[in-house]
């Protein structure tokens, strides 16, 4: 697969401009001469990591740590034109497996494999397997995992038990309709479901590409033809969007995943079809009032079985870095056994990132905390299916996502044509007519270069 240097050099030219103003967004620390800057996602295990991040410093004198963090969608778009442009701002970057191996192939990581190897006790064959291939390229690591996930189903274990309903091991979209439509109820305060309606392709791209999916749906055919106006995706589309208007959150067109953690943690919706690190929020008896109260269901299917995603948030260090020694001393803390040990203790096993190390699903504190999830989340993220995503074939890999430079701005272009479907601004059949020519545009470049 053509790697787009070009693609990637247009689409961060424009993101340059946001990166002069990133070097003190979110900051904290950083004031010595060998400072690590990271860059990273705000979600709630990163904030963890930067409570305990006194601990690497005090391990490591002499080193000091500076934190930009940030929204996804922020995130996403600094650390994107800091590495291509070769910046340096950052010595540590949080990237995942879209990102990775189209970087790596660019030379614009450090292959960590290298540093592994000479790291005592670090142990890479720990990882999962499927997490560990997605962060690779030509059998080294680029990038190594902080969490990994796939998607499914969460629900309210006691609304569902006074109703008199079992949910299946792996139910289908059609009965996750009917749920939330019986226990949809707004003068109670409670929607059926919560879904991610806000523009960002990790954003509601994430979950709705995996209903795409499972309905026989695709973006491409096998020629790079765009397909994002053919029934199976109009159907699934128009599904997802009726659901969540209907019967889903408040302000479903401005939910991403932080809004929908808080509406299921708070108790204000019956069931939430998401990340499965999602467990380390709502599993927290200090962040939500749900927990323990939870059931857990294999990501809902139509024709295509087990359709979760599989996603990692890893740390990576850019070839322009200026600290790369000490960076990868941050980078190996923040991601061995030993942080897992250190989570667990000062802070709570369910709160422990989930989804990484094989062996923290064999710590006897952490299977108990995570008796109700561990083994579906373990299930979903072995499941998951890249190289394989659809019903019908495709040229392209990733299940959430298509593995190609352009998708972070078609996906993002798209994105925005479904949330405004979501928030009744056009219909889902103009939404998907104009997306579908953003789609011919870039099917069009893989057509010319074959």
């Amino acid at each position: 697969m053509k790697t787009g240097r070009r693609v990637w050099g247009a689409a961060t030219a424009a993101l340059c401009l946001l990166v002069s103003g990133c070097a003190g967004a979110g900051a904290l620390g950083g004031s010595g001469e060998r400072t690590v800057t990271i860059a990273m996602v705000s979600n709630s295990q990163m904030q963890d990591a930067i409570k305990l991040a006194p601990a690497f410093e005090a391990e490591n004198p002499g080193i000091d740590l500076k934190f930009v963090s940030l929204s996804e969608n922020q995130a996403r778009a600094k650390i994107t034109a800091s590495t291509a442009t070769g910046g340096g701002e950052f010595d540590v970057v949080m990237i995942s497996n879209y990102e990775t191996p189209q970087w790596a192939a660019n030379g614009w990581l450090v292959n960590l494999s290298e540093y592994s190897d000479a790291t005592t006790g670090y142990d890479e064959n720990d990882f999962i397997p499927s997490i560990k291939t997605s962060l690779s390229y030509e059998d080294s690591m680029y990038a190594v995992p902080f969490y990994g996930e796939s998607s499914f189903l969460m629900y309210r274990k006691d609304l569902f038990d006074q109703a008199g309903i079992t949910v299946p091991e792996d139910p289908t979209w059609q009965e996750v309709a009917g749920w939330a439509e019986k226990f949809d109820n707004p003068d109670a305060k409670m929607s059926g479901i919560c879904l991610r309606g806000k523009p960002g392709w990790g954003e509601v791209l994430a979950p709705l590409n995996t209903v795409i999916n499972t309905f026989g749906g695709r973006w491409y055919d096998e020629d790079w033809n765009a397909q994002l106006t053919s029934p199976q995706v109009e159907e699934a589309v128009q599904f997802y969007v009726d659901t969540v208007t209907e019967h889903g959150q408040p302000g479903p067109a401005t939910s991403g995943f932080g809004e929908c953690a808080t509406q299921f943690a708070q108790g204000n919706t019956a069931m939430w079809y998401d990340a499965t690190s999602a467990v380390s929020v709502l599993e927290d008896p200090a962040s939500s009032k749900v927990h323990g109260n939870i059931g857990y269901a294999k990501a809902p299917k139509v024709e295509k079985s087990d359709p979760g995603w599989l996603y990692t948030w890893a740390l990576g260090i850019p070839e322009s870095a200026k600290n790369k020694d000490d960076a990868w001393k941050f980078v190996s803390w923040m991601t061995n056994k030993d942080y897992i040990q250190r989570v667990g203790t000062e802070l709570g096993w369910s709160r422990v990132p989930p989804g990484s190390r094989l062996s923290t699903y064999e710590i006897p504190e952490y299977q108990e905390a995570a008796k109700a999830f561990g083994e579906i989340t373990l299930e979903s993220i072995n499941n998951a299916d890249p190289k394989n995503p659809t019903v019908q074939p495709v040229p392209y890999t990733g299940v959430q996502f298509l593995t190609i430079p352009e998708f972070q701005d078609l996906g993002t272009r798209v994105s925005q044509q479904i949330s405004a479907a979501i928030a009744g601004q056009k219909s889902v059949k103009e939404a998907l007519e104009q997306s579908q020519q953003y789609a011919e545009v870039v099917g069009k470049t893989y057509q010319e270069n074959r």
